[in-house]
């Protein structure tokens, strides 16, 4: 006679529901997630663009219009942070948006010292991994993509049948 197996733990059940239950609201999270973000990102170039939100006088309001490299830092700001906010080529806008980040981490914060802390780039390194995340994850809900791919959806599902024949023949 072999010994009953030992009752599952309540923990291990209620945490596997709980999952379960916060994954269902995962899009939603996401997207308020890109949102805030884009707003954020988009308030950093309109403040370095204009001197506008607090801008401290605005570090692309001073340089010549197409300055290297404060102009297109804040251009790329404002107009990714705007797609960003909106959920239009969201993948795009982060990568490109995460490369400026980098640039602006390794180039103009990181020489003056080693960490983040040190050199005044945390907000650069913070703002380069979640646009690198958003170019991994996607929009969430609640974005423009999303709206546009439902749009095309039946078309691209034909799409790759049609290879397959073109393919097969």
């Amino acid at each position: 006679m072999t010994a009953p197996s030992a009752p599952a733990q309540p923990a291990a059940s209620g945490q596997t529901a709980l999952a379960a239950r916060l994954s269902e609201y995962r899009p939603y999270a996401l997207g308020l997630f890109r949102l805030v973000t884009g707003v954020l990102f988009a308030c950093h170039g309109a403040a370095s663009l204009f001197g506008v939100l607090g801008g401290g006088g605005g570090t692309g309001a001073t340089a010549a219009f197409g300055a290297w490299p404060s102009w297109y830092a804040a251009a790329i700001q404002l107009v990714g942070g705007v797609l960003l906010t909106l959920g239009l080529f969201t993948r795009t806008a982060a990568l490109v948006s995460s490369g400026s980040m980098a640039y602006a981490y390794f180039v103009v914060h990181q020489p003056q010292a080693l960490w983040p802390l040190q050199n005044g780039g945390e907000a650069s390194a913070m703002f380069c991994w979640t646009f690198l995340l958003l170019v991994f994850t996607g929009p969430g809900a609640a974005a423009v993509d999303g709206l546009l791919a439902a749009r095309r959806g039946p078309q691209r599902e034909k799409a790759p049948e049609a290879q397959r024949v073109t393919a097969s023949a």
